[in-house]
């Protein structure tokens, strides 16, 4: 069983391939990845992740990549709202399950994807981080269920802190989100 070290160094690689980028020997499908681990490893992935996208984003490099941090777009449309102040106030008058139904209609996927839409038009590959930290507002696979029909020529990464195994989406290892078939396994543990 390989490393997370390992499983990490082996995604630059993996990204460089012409098969990677036209998802050649998918099947069809679209080239949708996840790369899960163990959720005490979430600092080595960020910073990973981080010096992934140093290395890629250079003007010789033939992969430009963008990173949509879900829990930051999460933030970034209670922002546009005017709700962040609110957020308080509203949950010490109504109570916490109100106030998670509430900014599920605000953030909900299809408002994700509209972000997502608007801003990746330059890139060759795409990043989706912060999964952990923006649950239970919204869960990967409705993300990953509603990005479908705006990115499916380009490679998508998701990094999932828990565990998929090709069907079924555990985040944390522990809670299941849901079944996903249309994802492969980015590094295999």
């Amino acid at each position: 069983m390989a490393t997370i070290e390992e499983r990490l160094d082996a995604i630059h690689g993996i990204i460089q391939t012409e098969e990677f980028m036209t998802h050649k020997g998918l099947g069809n499908e679209i080239g949708f990845y996840i790369f899960d681990y163990d959720p005490e490893d979430e600092m080595l992935v960020r910073a990973h992740i981080q010096a992934l996208k140093s290395r890629l984003n250079t003007p010789s490099s033939n992969r430009r990549v963008i990173e949509f941090d879900l829990y930051s777009i999460f933030l970034k449309i209670l922002d546009d709202e005017r709700l962040l102040t609110e957020l308080g106030p509203l949950e010490e008058e109504y109570g916490s399950d109100y106030l998670l139904e509430a900014v599920r209609d605000i953030a909900s996927p299809e408002v994700y994807v509209q972000y997502i839409e608007s801003e990746v038009e330059d890139y060759d590959l795409v990043f989706l981080t912060g999964v952990g930290r923006v649950w239970p507002i919204v869960r990967s696979h409705t993300v990953l269920n509603n990005l479908h029909h705006v990115l499916d020529k380009t490679p998508v990464i998701m990094f999932f802190p828990g565990r998929y195994d090709g069907t079924e989406l555990r985040l944390f290892g522990r809670i299941k989100d849901d079944n996903y078939y249309r994802a492969f396994s980015l590094v295999p543990r």
